[in-house]
């Protein structure tokens, strides 16, 4: 039973933490929704299904943005893919860039029985 006591004592602190959470991604998706068109907010949630951390990323910023009264109206599919583009930009400055060289073998070798290529990635 004392198994049980822990379990029950540690776990009304999680439903709190979940809740809690929950209320803070509701109030997210309700300054997002007020301070993006329809369009840029299904082009962010297209983003989000495929990059994550480049949808919070952008999504972090338009609510800095909001909450310092730089968006005077609601941001347009436009405006939002030149936010993308201003952010890529400069994580592509800052992220270590990766090579991709694909060689095909002529001569006989054990790795062209398998595949006929090899792929190396490397960081430049």
């Amino acid at each position: 039973q004392g198994g049980s006591t822990g379990a029950s004592g540690s776990g009304p602190s999680d439903p709190d933490a979940a809740e809690k959470r929950k209320e803070e991604d509701q109030m997210r998706r309700d300054l997002l929704a007020t301070v993006l068109d329809s369009s840029a907010r299904e082009r962010l949630s297209r983003i989000s299904l495929v990059n994550p951390s480049l949808s919070k990323q952008i999504e972090g910023i338009l609510l800095r943005m909001a909450q310092s009264g730089q968006l005077r109206s609601r941001m347009t599919e436009e405006q939002l893919i030149g936010l993308l583009e201003q952010a890529e930009a400069v994580q592509a400055k800052t992220a270590p860039k990766t090579a991709i060289r694909v060689s095909h073998h002529t001569a006989f070798s054990p790795a062209s029985l398998v595949t006929g290529t090899d792929i190396v990635v490397a960081d430049v």
